[in-house]
């Protein structure tokens, strides 16, 4: 036996794989869920785990402190109601709880921030949007700066895909 590293990432010292981790960005869009639903049914395929991500931006309400820290204090208990009401779905989907996030900023900087910070995270599940505005802001941003910025693999579904669609590739 040596002491020489493995080039296998480890868990806990041992030699037991890292197994993967499914982070999804919560938003309020219809195309969230088929991303979460991804994330939960691959997670459940090959023993990882999802996290839940809310970003809530900064207040753009300068004018009055008070005011800006009641809107601030609101979103971001918002925020954690949301994630606690998607983390049972979650759970069911995946067999597993999931792990909860929330984090004040720009979106693509927190998802950078949040990714760098956490080793255990191998993948990022976004999805498209469907509408004549475009795939959203992430998804275009993912050939500039902000897809540069990632250390983990970005997978993307397709705004036309149906549920069964998503079960199958999963």
């Amino acid at each position: 036996m040596t002491d020489e590293p493995s080039d296998r990432p480890v868990l806990g010292g041992d030699d037991t794989p890292h197994p993967l981790t499914f982070m999804v960005l919560v938003d309020d869009s219809d195309e969230m869920r088929k991303a979460l639903r991804f994330a939960c049914i691959r997670a459940r395929a090959t023993g990882g785990r999802v996290v839940l991500m809310r970003i809530v931006e900064p207040p753009d309400f300068q004018h009055f402190k008070f005011v800006g820290d009641k809107m601030k204090s609101e979103a971001l208990g918002d925020a954690e109601k949301r994630l606690q009401r998607l983390a049972a779905e979650v759970q069911r989907l995946s067999g597993r709880m999931p792990m909860l996030t929330v984090r004040e900023g720009k979106p693509s900087e927190e998802i950078t921030d949040c990714v760098r910070e956490d080793p255990t995270i191998s993948v990022l599940v976004l999805a498209a949007a469907g509408g004549k505005e475009g795939p959203g802001p992430l998804i275009s941003g993912l050939a500039g700066s902000f897809g540069a910025g990632l250390r983990v693999p970005v997978l993307v579904i397709p705004a036309h895909m149906s549920e069964e669609d998503i079960d199958r590739l999963a």
